[in-house]
């Protein structure tokens, strides 16, 4: 039999609390790095993280630390669930710790605001890391440790990296697929949180079914064309970390950025809707760099530009969706599908 991994999880939020209980509920040795000493000791002491996740019970050999140096010690394995913009800045610290033989495997559904640029791109830039992955799909974190099904996505060039992430996450409730199409998985995390913000808006609004399923099509096909432009693989975007995670995060209340379209559609002003989110919803963001992206490759994507504009702008929400559902018609699915 083999032995326990190894396994560092960067970030003690929603999505790296349940990666490590997941980890260490399958018997591997993790891990959990935090900058905040009072969720270290209440995970040491108490097996818990109430602010992340309230009534739950981690596994009892889940450790966690606030020095990177005693997370990174002889680890086989690291997973990174930060807040895409703070990404660089721990990637940075990390360098006096990492080699190019370290694995690591970020979570991290969105682009960097300065630069559009995706997070392994990120690492690439700063850190002399060359093996790593994206780990992507319909995975509601507090579902996940309700012990409800889930099904995720690891994208990677490197075999050995794929093996370690189904060693460490596979079990009843968790599915572990693969995709070599590291470009594709990232692109759809970061830009589907967009299309689930206007999701939230058309809920509040009572519009109906029929107007939402309009949306997120349209706002899929507009995901696809700059997805393709940038380099990603047309099939992953039918996958788990494509039509999957849109799904979800249109659907569910649990989801952040639909909780954003909701609030906004209520009428509330966005600082007030992030600060009472008390947690980083990734579209808020993304919805800009995606304009910028588009519009340096003369791309028409109105829906992100609209929702763009509500966001950034100060467009009123009934304005952007009436804008939108009175889209010209024409081709369904363009040649470019």
């Amino acid at each position: 039999m083999s032995r326990p991994l190894r396994i560092a999880v960067l970030g003690a939020g929603n999505w790296g609390t349940v990666l490590a209980h997941l980890g260490a509920s399958n018997g591997h040795a993790v891990c959990l790095w935090t900058r905040d000493a009072r969720t270290r000791d209440e995970i040491n002491e108490r097996h818990t993280h109430r602010r992340a996740h309230q009534g739950l019970a981690l596994a009892p050999t889940l450790r966690a630390t606030c020095a990177l140096s005693e997370a990174l010690a002889g680890v086989d394995l690291i997973f990174a669930a930060l807040p895409s913009q703070a990404f660089r800045a721990v990637c940075r610290e990390l360098g006096a710790h990492l080699c190019p033989e370290h694995l690591l495997v970020h979570g991290i559904k969105g682009l960097e605001a300065q630069t559009h640029a995706r997070m392994s791109q990120v690492l690439l830039e700063e850190t002399c890391v060359r093996q790593f992955g994206v780990l992507a799909g319909p995975n509601i974190a507090a579902e996940i440790v309700q012990g409800k099904p889930a099904g995720t996505v690891v994208a990677t060039r490197f075999p050995r990296v794929a093996m370690l992430v189904r060693r460490a996450l596979s079990c009843t409730q968790l599915r572990v697929f693969e995709s070599a199409d590291v470009c594709g998985v990232e692109l759809c995390g970061a830009l589907k949180n967009v299309v689930a913000i206007a999701a939230g808006m058309v809920d509040e609004l009572a519009l109906g079914d029929n107007a939402k399923a309009f949306l997120i099509t349209r706002g899929l096909a507009e995901l696809m064309r700059l997805a393709l432009a940038l380099g990603a693989k047309p099939q992953t975007t039918a996958g788990l970390a494509g039509i999957g995670d849109l799904m979800v995060t249109c659907a569910s209340p649990l989801s952040r950025n639909h909780r954003v379209g909701v609030a906004l559609a209520r009428g509330a002003r966005l600082d007030e809707v992030v600060r009472d989110l008390g947690m980083v919803a990734e579209g808020v963001l993304a919805s800009r760099a995606v304009r910028d992206l588009a519009r340096a490759r003369g791309l028409a994507m109105p829906l992100f530009e609209h929702i763009d504009r509500v966001l950034h702008e100060g467009l009123p929400v009934s304005q952007a969706l009436a804008a939108l559902l009175d889209m010209p018609t024409g081709r369904d699915v363009p040649h470019w599908v």
